[in-house]
């Protein structure tokens, strides 16, 4: 075992070079300014990814690594975890170490945990829940269901789509004829109990706010039409098929395939807390897209599948999860594909934000402002610290920020939207990485006509 732990170790290392090095995305930077101003609940998601960037932040500045620190140190705890579930639901044939090693090498866990978003902490606890859940079949203690609920209620407050780890493991022990007697008893009803009690601040903060980040995720749906269907279709399994690379992917299906027929009840948990949330993703897919990202909480579970197949192919699928997750650091760290910087999604994500917002503050506005949240949020990172970054859209009324009264005076919006008005055009802007344009913004003077919220500034 010292290898594969020198191995995750090195691993780690890179990871947390790499969160340092790297410029923030849009959306990390508008995570850390939840961060600044800590609520229990934002329009968006539950505030879990704003708790792990304060704690990081308090550790290491208002940095990339600061920001990331958790990152890396979850994905390293997390691979643990899983190393021990396979070994405990799968007795007798130590899968974990595999599983453990499939997870790392996939894109999703290799360059996600590198970035802060709801699903880092999200995938950490789904983690940490089939661990809990995995000493329950081994042990058959039902004192585990607390452990599983309080994890559970970490998962809801990371991101909302951890209510299919409830829904599964709940179906997972009405079918499982070793496990279902433990639901006469106390302990399932008591993990829910405290799952709903973690929970219950961003249940208090929806309802004194209208429900509003439940309205906003829970609609998101479209009316089915059969084309975009099947586009949305097309991209969903294009887009695991890299984000899980393609051989490990492939593991992954032949490996629930020959699960299927077992009736052992760890067996049965992987399929539950695998199968469910993919038959609600495809679902969603008749009628809207499907984030990439959404699907990394199949992961954990698809990788014990995985690690049940034939070893055969262990080797190549490594190597090529490994040897794609590197290209992509290369990629970003120095661009080194001959990928037009408009068509590179590192570039398009992280080049020249700090060029940018010194640019757009340049002729020393009273204020700079945008019509999009993540050019916002990376304006109030990296812009000039002498001028202030405000939020005037009914978004930024649902955070605890600071009123700034600037009525009457004059600003710079930046924004990229067409559809946009701008009376008064001072210039476009260019956002570049090195020489080569990634996206251009029109910079527009506009008139203060109401308060706004200002952004907090690291």
């Amino acid at each position: 075992m010292r290898w594969p732990l020198a191995a995750l170790a090195a691993l780690t290392v890179l990871r947390l070079v790499l969160a340092a090095v790297l410029p923030l995305t849009p959306d990390e930077a508008y995570y850390f300014t939840w961060a600044r101003h800590l609520q229990a609940g934002y329009l968006d998601h539950p505030p879990m990814v704003a708790i792990w960037i304060k704690i990081g932040t308090a550790l290491c500045g208002d940095t990339p690594l600061g920001i990331r620190l958790l990152g890396p140190i979850a994905a390293a705890a997390g691979s643990l975890a899983l190393y021990d579930a396979g070994n405990r639901l799968l007795p007798g044939q130590r899968f974990g170490l595999r599983a453990s090693a499939f997870l790392n090498a996939t894109l999703m866990l290799g360059a996600g945990c590198v970035l802060m978003t709801p699903d880092t902490p999200l995938l950490f606890f789904w983690t940490l829940g089939v661990w809990a859940l995995a000493r329950l079949v081994e042990s058959r203690d039902p004192r585990w269901w607390l452990a599983a609920g309080g994890i559970a209620g970490l998962m809801l407050f990371s991101k909302y789509t951890a209510a299919l780890f409830l829904a599964g493991a709940g179906l997972w022990a009405i079918f499982s004829p070793a496990i279902r007697p433990q639901l006469r008893g106390p302990w399932p009803w008591a993990g829910i109990a405290l799952a709903f009690f973690f929970f219950a601040p961003d249940i208090a903060w929806n309802a004194a706010h209208g429900w509003a980040s439940y309205l906003k995720q829970g609609g998101r749906e479209d009316g089915f039409a059969p084309t975009r269907a099947l586009q949305f279709f097309g991209e969903l399994v294009g887009g695991q098929a890299l984000l899980f690379t393609p051989l490990i992917a492939i593991l992954a299906v032949r490996g629930i395939w020959h699960l299927r027929r077992d009736a052992a009840p760890g067996t049965r948990l992987l399929l539950w807390l695998t199968l469910l949330p993919a038959a609600v993703f495809l679902e969603h897919v008749l009628k809207g897209r499907v984030q990439g990202n959404w699907v990394a909480i199949l992961y954990p579970t698809a990788c014990l599948a995985a690690a049940a197949t034939p070893p055969r192919c262990l080797r190549p699928a490594l190597a090529l999860g490994f040897g794609l997750t590197a290209l992509v650091y290369a990629q970003a760290l120095a661009g080194f594909m001959p990928i037009p910087a408009r068509r590179d999604t590192s570039a398009l994500q992280m080049a020249g934000w700090k060029d940018f917002a010194a640019q757009a503050a340049a002729s020393h506005p009273a204020f700079l402002t945008s019509d999009d949240y993540a050019t916002a949020a990376e304006l109030a990172f990296y812009a000039p610290q002498n001028v202030p970054v405000l939020g005037f859209t009914p978004r930024w009324g649902y955070f605890n920020w600071p009123v700034a009264a600037v009525q009457g005076q004059a600003g710079i919006l930046i924004t990229r939207r067409t559809g946009t008005p701008c009376a008064d055009q001072t210039g476009i802007i260019t956002r570049k990485r090195g020489a080569e344009p990634v996206m251009r913004y029109r910079a527009c003077r506009i008139i203060a006509r109401t308060p706004a919220k200002a952004f907090p500034r690291p």
